[in-house]
């Protein structure tokens, strides 16, 4: 190769990687001139930015806090001509319209996004299969053939099923592709043989969209949250129980309803209580506002130290309205002064600085509050929305630098999660089809990065259709559910025990009542408290799928399809999940129903209940009665389990026990902190691997590099075979050992 020639090639691939000038038509957009810009944030996933020129000048991108950081380096190229491009392993072509056409090494056609010359739409290839995503609500389960308009808030689609919108604009498509469109916000129609996003804003520009090029599920969940940040840790105490008011007693009566959680031996680890004017007697004078109402609480810090020595965390409501709320806590107040809460007025103001409303919470702090319950902010736009989530994170940071933070919010964003945020669904009604729709709710929304979850047990707005039935069924779909807690208008007929000899309490309109009939049901609590001991068994399972969770991106709440992408069936069905990678649910959702049809994974397969072993890759039916949800554990499985405890940091002696599930060879990552701090970034944590080899029927327990034993010195572990009567027990002191069974 002559020098010339060499010169040739090199100025070639430069020209390719970063600027190609070309004498082709230039790129348009709604009739003005834009750059388009490719950015490789790792071999499959490439940023797509269309920004109009403006006298030489891009138009900015802006910012809205989604992302973990505004600058992703360099772009590997900018177009204002069609070219081919590389970004990564991927193959960038863009043709006048414009059309850019994304393909993977193999060729394979990952995306093609078509940007309509007048209107600012983009059409996108939605391959074959199920498609996923988009947030919480909207219609479910498979996004494909729906039209989803994004309606933040719960004015959008079907509340009183569906539950409110929290739209992220991260959609999932199960052939090997996913895209999260940064901006702009719009609908998304996938009612036909292609895509469409429409802008909330037509003929919107600049376009900012990060294009996935995965067939592995869990390496899409990992792309996404390289993207928009991994959870942050959450208390250990907020995965246990909680217990929501609405229409409060006197203070004698508040906390001797605590009292009876512990009488009664119901596991609960949080009081939740709402806010005076969403109900008559809350635990402040007035939304919005942050002083103690006197007939429930005269003398706070005693009441929250009384129920502080029952084990109990106290979370007060905090209501908000307004269109936009901006800065951060460290930002210097600028905004006039307010009182907390509403303007003289009467009104809450439409624009509220972080930095000027923060300092409002102190007091409740100061009392001993633990957490808090941000309620409605509808109306907030997505950056006022996120910066909502954050102000509750930083903010308690601001004044316990070390403590984990627990936020039950009703509104997000993209990026939440990296808040440790909190979402229930919201004010839904008290009906089967509610309990039905909300199994693939929460699957979209784990799948859309927002992984801590719940919804209020039995419904918010009380039906014909609310019985003992109904709430024992959704009692047993939250027991699986990341955030586990009742709330409702009748909230007494919200209680574990609240079906026994039950009482309506304080009665609200518009709202109906069950047949008094049905309000002494005793079968009920009983059925309540086997679901509540069995979270708390549960637990370190639970605490190391949560571990997981941040560190991987996977939600706890998964999809078939996250394990099982090979499989049409299992991909396809959203009435049923797995609960962290081994444990399958298939919550019961008809009334008075006998039997539940579902399927079963290829495998095998145990029933939690029975110890039966059954061979997966095949349609089941269960028969069930009403204690009972189908459970499955697969084969190869080290589940640990724990000994009941009434809270979550009750000291309780008794092994931690892990059931050996025969058939395969498995393992386990059991991790344990001290539940509250952030020292286990400082390396302050125990991971005991669990590694069972099924053929020489062998458990090995060893401790993870850079872990050490954490509280005591010493573990009691009682190992158990499902199926079988052996038990070998075993002192764990932090060396590797093997036990033969």
């Amino acid at each position: 190769m002559t020098r010339r020639n060499a010169l040739q090639s090199v100025t070639t691939a430069l020209l390719t990687r970063r600027i190609t000038i070309s004498r082709e038509t230039p790129l348009t957009v709604a009739g003005r001139p834009v750059e388009i810009a490719f950015t490789s944030i790792s071999q499959r996933t490439v940023r797509v930015a269309v920004q109009a020129v403006d006298k030489g000048q891009l138009q900015p991108i802006p910012s809205d806090g989604a992302l973990v950081k505004e600058d992703w380096g360099q772009p590997v190229a900018r177009l204002r001509a069609p070219n081919t491009v590389k970004s990564g392993e991927l193959k960038v072509t863009v043709s006048n319209g414009p059309v850019i056409q994304i393909k993977a090494k193999d060729g394979r056609l990952v995306q093609e996004l078509k940007f309509s010359p007048g209107s600012g739409r983009i059409s996108f290839h939605l391959g074959d299969g199920p498609i996923f995503g988009l947030g919480q609500g909207g219609p479910q389960f498979d996004r494909r053939g729906n039209l989803d308009r994004m309606v933040s808030g719960q004015g959008g689609y079907r509340l009183h099923t569906h539950g409110g919108k929290v739209p992220v604009q991260f959609l999932i498509g199960t052939s090997g592709w996913a895209m999260f469109v940064h901006y702009p916000l719009g609908a998304f129609d996938l009612t036909g043989k292609a895509g469409l996003i429409e802008p909330t804003y037509p003929a919107s520009l600049p376009f900012d969209i990060f294009v996935i090029a995965e067939t592995d599920p869990q390496a899409v969940m990992r792309e996404y949250a390289n993207l928009t940040g991994y959870p942050a840790m959450a208390p250990l105490w907020s995965f246990g129980y909680q217990q929501s008011h609405r229409t409060l007693g006197p203070p004698d009566e508040i906390l001797r309803e605590a009292k009876i959680f512990r009488e009664k031996k119901m596991p609960c680890d949080a009081m939740i209580y709402l806010g005076t004017e969403f109900c008559p007697n809350g635990w402040n004078t007035r939304n919005g506002e942050f002083a103690w109402n006197t007939k429930a609480f005269p003398d706070p810090p005693r009441a929250i130290q009384e129920l502080h020595s029952d084990g109990f965390k106290v979370v007060p409501h905090i209501a908000v309205e307004g269109r936009h709320f901006f800065g951060t806590v460290n930002d210097p107040c600028t905004a006039p002064a307010l009182p907390p809460g509403r303007t003289p007025d009467n009104h809450w103001p439409d624009d509220r600085q972080v930095s000027c409303y923060w300092p409002a919470h102190k007091a409740l702090l100061d009392a001993g509050v633990d957490g808090w319950w941000p309620d409605q902010g509808d109306d907030y736009d997505a950056p006022s929305r996120l910066a909502r989530n954050r102000m509750y994170f930083e903010g308690t940071r601001m004044y316990r630098p070390n403590q984990r933070v627990y936020a039950l919010h009703r509104n997000g964003y993209a990026g939440m999660q990296r808040f440790a945020s909190f979402l229930w669904s919201g004010d839904v009604q008290s009906t089967w089809e509610t309990l039905k729709t909300h199994i693939p709710v929460a699957i979209n929304t784990s799948l859309s990065g927002i992984p801590y979850w719940g919804t209020d047990i039995g419904g918010f707005v009380p039906t014909q259709e609310y019985t003992g039935e109904l709430f024992a069924r959704w009692f047993q779909f939250a027991a699986f559910n990341p955030l586990f807690r009742s709330h409702g208008r009748d909230w007494r007929l919200h209680l574990p025990w609240g079906w026994t000899k039950g009482e309506i309490g304080y009665q609200e309109t518009p709202s109906y009542h069950p047949d008094p009939r049905d309000l002494d049901n005793p079968a009920i609590e009983p059925i309540c408290k086997k679901y509540l001991e069995l979270r708390y068994r549960m637990m370190p399972y639970l605490y190391s799928a949560i571990k997981e969770t941040c560190e991987t991106g996977l939600p706890v709440i998964r999809a078939l399809w996250l394990h099982y992408p090979d499989d049409a069936i299992a991909v396809a069905r959203g009435d049923e999940f797995l609960y962290g990678r081994h444990l399958l649910v298939a919550p019961v959702v008809e009334k008075g129903a006998t039997s539940r049809s579902l399927y079963l994974p290829r495998g095998t397969w145990y029933d939690f209940w029975t110890h039966e072993r059954i061979a997966g890759g095949r349609e089941i039916v269960r028969k069930v009665d009403l204690e009972t949800i189908p459970l499955y554990v697969q084969a190869g499985t080290v589940l640990p389990l724990g000994p009941v405890k009434q809270h979550t940091e009750e000291k309780v002696d008794g092994p931690l026990t892990l059931w050996l599930h025969p058939g395969a060879n498995g393992a386990f990552s059991l991790y344990e902190d001290d539940g509250k701090t952030f020292n286990y970034r400082q390396g302050e944590f125990m991971r005991i691997e669990a590694a069972w080899n099924d053929a020489q029927r062998l458990l090995q327990l060893r401790l993870a590099p850079g872990s050490h034993m954490i509280g005591m010195a010493e573990r009691n572990i009682s190992v158990r075979v499902k199926g079988e009567t052996v038990t070998r027990e075993l002192v764990f002191y932090g060396r590797p050992v093997a036990v033969k069974i």
